[in-house]
C-alpha cells in the first residue's frame, strides 16, 4: 500500500482542524504502539471517556482514532462493553502503520525476523517475475537505482541511500506482474525505513550488499529470471546476517 494512501486512510476527516489532525496522529501512535508492544494486552478495555481524559482530546478525535485502529483489527467495539483490544492473530499484520509500531516496540527483533522471512519468501520470486515481465523502462530504472545505491553508499549519505533503496525494492515488487506482491510495497518501505531510523544500517553499506543489488538489476535487465531470483536471495541473506537473525 502506498504510504500516502495509508496516511489518508488513517487520517481524521478533511474538515478537521490542523490541531485536531495533530492530536489524532499523536493519539493514534500512542495507542497503536501500546497495543503493538503488548502494554495493552488482548482483552484490555478502553472507553472514549478515559481516552479523552488521558490524551486531552475531544470525543470526536477519540472516536476517529478508535475507528482507525479498528481498520487494522487492533480493537473491536462491543455493545455495553466498550472498545476491546484484539488478540494478535486478528491484526492486519501487513498494514504499514502497524509494521512501524511493531518495529518501534520492545518486540522489534521478533518483528524483524518475521518480516525478513516474509521478504525471503516473496522478493526473490518477485525479482524473477520482473525479469520475465518488467518493461524496458523499469529495467533501465533498476539499473540506474543500483548505480545510485553504490554512489550513495560510498558517500555515506544514508537518507538518500534509504530513498533509493526503497525505490529499488518497490519497483521490483511492482514490476513483478503480481498484484499481490505489489501490494506489499508499503510494508517493505517501513522495514527499510525503520532499519535506518533505528541505527541498524552501517554508515557505509557493505560491498556485498551493493554488489548483490547490482546483480539483481543486471539479471532483471538481461531477462534472466533464475539469476534474478538467486541474486535477490543474496540481498536478503545479507539483511539476515546484518540483523543477526537466526538462519
Amino acid at each position: 500500500m502506498d504510504a500516502a494512501v495509508d496516511d489518508a486512510r488513517l487520517a481524521p476527516p478533511s474538515s478537521a482542524s490542523p490541531d485536531a489532525v495533530g492530536l489524532h496522529r499523536r493519539m493514534l501512535d500512542s495507542i497503536g504502539e501500546a497495543i503493538a508492544s503488548g502494554r495493552y494486552a488482548p482483552g484490555h478495555r478502553l472507553t472514549l471517556e478515559e481516552l479523552q481524559r488521558e490524551h486531552g482530546v475531544s470525543r470526536t478525535v477519540a472516536r476517529d482514532t478508535m475507528r482507525a485502529l479498528e481498520t487494522m483489527n487492533l480493537v473491536t467495539s462491543r455493545r455495553r462493553v466498550g472498545i476491546v483490544v484484539q488478540e494478535a492473530a486478528k491484526w492486519n499484520v501487513y498494514d504499514p502503520q502497524l509494521v512501524r509500531w511493531r518495529l518501534a516496540s520492545e518486540r522489534r527483533d521478533e518483528q524483524y525476523a518475521s518480516l525478513t522471512e516474509l521478504r525471503i519468501a516473496v522478493e526473490p520470486v518477485a525479482a524473477a517475475g520482473a525479469a520475465r515481465r518488467g518493461s524496458g523502462d523499469q529495467r533501465m530504472e533498476l539499473l540506474r537505482l543500483a548505480a545510485e545505491l553504490e554512489r550513495l553508499g560510498a558517500a555515506g549519505d544514508l537518507e538518500a541511500f534509504l530513498a533509493a533503496d526503497i525505490a529499488f525494492h518497490r519497483l521490483i515488487l511492482r514490476s513483478s506482474g503480481n498484484e499481490m506482491f505489489a501490494a506489499l510495497d508499503g510494508m517493505v518501505s517501513e522495514v527499510l525505513t525503520s532499519r535506518t531510523r533505528q541505527g541498524l544500517m552501517p554508515f557505509h553499506p557493505r560491498n556485498e550488499a551493493l554488489d548483490a543489488h547490482r546483480h539483481v538489476a543486471e539479471a532483471i535487465g538481461d531477462g534472466d529470471a533464475a539469476r534474478a531470483e538467486s541474486s535477490m536471495r543474496d540481498v536478503l541473506q545479507e539483511v539476515r546476517t546484518a540483523l543477526r537473525l537466526n538462519p
